[in-house]
This record gives structure tokens, sequence and C-alpha cells, in this order.
């Protein structure tokens, strides 16, 4: 289930609440108890995972990938040794 923003319309206070897509209304202020807004969700930027760093350089850090492996599978390439 997404994790959706909301904003109180008395007191401005900002919640999370984990809801089903199709879920119908919006919660009541867990401070105040007046209606929320659900707030427009921001996307994530995109990580800087392993997956990505290893697309863009090889394990040895030469220009070229090696014939040997494990280039590109992050480990050590014979070179490196």
């Amino acid at each position: 289930m997404p994790l959706y923003d909301f904003a109180c319309t008395r007191c401005g206070r900002t919640m999370e609440d984990l809801r089903k897509p199709d879920e119908a209304g919006t919660p009541a202020c867990p401070h105040c108890g007046a209606p929320t807004v659900r707030l427009p969700s921001v996307p994530a930027p995109p990580s800087c995972g392993t997956a990505r760093r290893a697309a863009s350089r090889t394990c040895c850090g030469r220009e070229e990938r090696c014939d040997r492996p494990p280039c590109g599978e992050g480990g050590a390439c014979g070179s490196r040794r």
C-alpha cells in the first residue's frame, strides 16, 4: 500500500497515512480532528545504487571492460590483482 501525505485544513499540520490507492476520502487530523487534504506526491530521485555504478565503470577503473570475469559483476578483474 502506498504512503500518502495529508495536511490539516484547520491546524496546518501534515501527516502520512498508509492507504489503498482506491480508498475513498481522507483521514481526519489526529491532532484536532478536522478534515485533511491530500498533498501532491513528489517522485523519488534516482538512486545511486551499485547497479548504476557498475553500468558506468569497470571494476578496475579502466575505460573498457575486461575479457576476464568478474568485470561487470562487481568483483575485481585480473588486472587489479
